[in-house]
């Protein structure tokens, strides 16, 4: 199995620093960097590591894939030489170094439409999914905006994609921001009618990146054909995790990103569907690359790294999808097997399996994650991660403001193992009991006593 033979090169790669990570699987293979702070006699014999204040045994097990994942090694083969030896412009057209970079370009962009049932020429680089979404958004309306004034989206949208649409607010536009049912899923039949006769676009996530469900893609283009509207989707977290087929999807703009699928940081792709047509306008001004829609130099080694990750996502999706949904199952059996209160958030039956977003009852989030700092976890998206504010997503699902505040997202990715899925398991286990035995409301709870119907008394 191909993915056997890339999980061995990996776990090669990583040997030299095993001693000092001895949960890391899909860490980076680097030597651990110089301490910023003074480590304790013999902590540096002892492999310790020390960042941001926080002290560990070695690198902790990585479970945030829905932030990014690590390079496959395949990946890398297939970049290198384009950082070496063929370093050339793709878009010098006058000598050999151009010719074998455009060559090189053009089969990643086949590689890439390959996987969603795209032509290639209807795929874009871009320097990732944000820019990919606000191409999608601002260059869609703002080009049909004589005629076009009414944008509809979710509230569950990426941040780049809301934050789009709030400019474009400023710009005079209107946008509806749909709710959605509590399992994550939007309601087809109220966007069917919020959709008005100047409505542009529709622009709904694929897969959630905080809570992993996925949208019934089919059924919203659809609707969107029959009502002459077009379908953006931002497809980052979807893309070789679930299939795409953007003709039978219904899909009239799609935002891709390189480093969600194993590929490098720094390179995305966006699909613009060619018939019928979907015209937008430029959010870049230069030498009009990449046929006007986004102008600058295409970095060759990043766009081959995201073509062969698609090319290996393609031949292994079947694979990595069974084995991410098994260690799942057996993630969340072996935390509710141990504990009680734990909550899923977002729908079980429509959801991407390498996304677990778990809520613990009678915890503080915070807390937990902090206590947790030898799995690298987080409690949503990293654009927002630094935020104490509790997840808008999840607010967005009607969580109650103390479940919100005690998510964790567990990201399983490729390279995930079971032994670190148990290790995820014991850590969990043992940081939530510990934080319960110190909270009087779990006490009351084990008592019988009814919290919700408690009136509290402010002094």
């Amino acid at each position: 199995m191909a993915t056997a033979a890339a999980f061995r090169l990996l776990r090669r790669a990583l040997n030299p620093a095993v001693a000092r990570r001895r949960f890391s699987t899909a860490a980076v293979a680097a030597e651990t960097p110089p301490s910023p702070l003074p480590l304790a006699t013999g902590e540096e014999e002892a492999g310790m590591v020390s960042m941001k204040g926080v002290r560990i045994s070695g690198r902790p097990l990585y479970l945030d894939m829905q932030a990014t994942t690590p390079v496959d090694p395949r990946v890398l083969d297939a970049m290198l030489p384009f950082y070496l030896s063929r370093f050339g412009n793709p878009h010098s057209r006058t000598h050999l170094y151009g010719w074998e970079s455009e060559s090189a370009v053009e089969a990643a962009r086949a590689s890439v439409a390959a996987l969603v049932a795209a032509d290639p020429k209807e795929i874009f680089f871009t320097s990732g999914a944000t820019e990919s979404n606000n191409i999608s958004v601002k260059g869609l309306m703002r080009f049909h905006r004589a005629r076009k004034r009414h944008v509809i989206t979710t509230q569950t949208e990426h941040k780049c994609v809301l934050d789009s649409c709030r400019h474009l607010q400023q710009e005079g536009f209107e946008i509806t921001y749909l709710p959605v049912r509590p399992d994550g899923l939007v309601d087809l039949g109220h966007l069917a009618d919020a959709i008005r006769p100047d409505t542009g676009l529709v622009s709904v996530m694929a897969v959630n990146n905080e809570i992993g469900v996925v949208q019934p893609l089919e059924e919203i283009g659809r609707i969107c054909s029959e009502k002459g509207v077009v379908f953006h989707t931002d497809a980052a977290q979807a893309l070789g995790k679930i299939p795409i087929d953007v003709e039978k999807m219904g899909i009239g703009l799609m935002s891709l990103s390189g480093h969600k699928i194993y590929g490098p940081k720094g390179v995305g792709a966006l699909y613009v569907r060619r018939r019928p047509r979907v015209r937008i306008e430029p959010q870049m001004n230069g030498g009009g690359q990449e046929r006007g829609i986004r102008s600058g130099t295409v970095p060759t080694p990043l766009v081959v790294g995201m073509g062969a990750a698609c090319e290996i996502a393609m031949k292994d999706m079947d694979y990595d999808g069974r084995r991410i949904s098994t260690l799942q199952e057996r993630l969340l059996n072996g935390i509710r097997d141990k504990l009680d209160g734990v909550v899923v958030n977002g729908s079980l039956e429509h959801r991407y399996p390498g996304n677990l977003n778990l809520s613990f009852a009678y915890v503080e989030g915070e807390s937990l994650l902090m206590g947790l700092k030898e799995v690298a976890v987080s409690s949503g998206s990293a654009c927002t991660s630094a935020s104490l504010e509790p997840s808008y997503v999840l607010r967005a699902l009607g969580v109650d403001e103390d479940m919100a505040h005690t998510s964790i997202r567990f990201g399983i990715g490729r390279f995930t193992t079971e032994a670190e899925v148990d290790k995820a398991i014991e850590l969990t286990v043992r940081q939530v009991e510990k934080l319960r035995e110190m909270s009087p409301l779990y006490e009351m709870v084990k008592e019988g006593i009814d919290i919700k119907s408690i009136q509290w008394a402010q002094h």
